[in-house]
């Protein structure tokens, strides 16, 4: 998977599909860690929804990190998530990944890959697009 950008808001979102899309490349979103705690499956959820309403050709993948909480996780599935990073013990993401891979849902674990954090950056999609031109590459 390519690298991901970061998003902490709807302005944030719509900036990386925006880019995705007048690139013709695909994106992924992910929230800042640990937001399935704090912010919630369903703001992320409606975020992403928002973003990908607001440039229907972009081609949006998400993902939800949801620090070290299982709750957060099954909170996630339970409101149609189906991608979440979790962080907790390897055990407990062995379990929470058996009960998605029943529903076609992935949880993965603390994999490094590319990252842009849009968090500080002014401009939003002049970052975004040179970031996914440059392919997002991972470390």
């Amino acid at each position: 998977m390519s690298g991901r950008i970061v998003v902490h808001s709807l302005d944030h979102a719509s900036a990386a599909a925006a880019a995705a899309a007048s690139l013709g490349v695909p994106v992924t979103l992910t929230s800042a860690p640990g937001a399935g705690i704090y912010g919630g499956a369903l703001w992320f959820k409606t975020l992403i929804e928002a973003a990908a309403t607001s440039r229907p050709e972009a081609r949006i993948a998400c993902v939800l990190d949801c620090g070290d909480a299982a709750g957060a996780v099954l909170a996630g599935l339970r409101v149609g998530l189906r991608h979440m990073r979790f962080t907790g013990s390897e055990a407990t993401r062995a379990r929470l990944a058996a009960l998605a891979a029943e529903i076609g849902a992935l949880i993965e674990g603390d994999e490094k890959v590319a990252l842009l954090d849009l968090r500080g950056e002014t401009r939003l999609e002049s970052a975004c697009r040179k970031f996914l031109a440059e392919g997002g590459n991972d470390p």
